[in-house]
């Protein structure tokens, strides 16, 4: 059996659950979601490989 995780809905995941813990981190959390999701976007999720 193999488990294939993709990085960004693991990492909306976390965020979604600290920003229902502490809604004071939204801000903060969405800028580092998308400096996140940009940075896999210019240099591609093949070099980020989990497995």
């Amino acid at each position: 059996m193999n488990l294939h995780l993709s990085l960004a809905p693991l990492i909306s995941l976390v965020a979604g659950i600290l920003i229902l813990v502490m809604p004071k981190l939204l801000n903060f959390i969405v800028a580092i979601y998308l400096i996140l999701i940009g940075l896999v976007g210019l240099f591609g999720a093949s070099s980020l490989r989990l497995s």
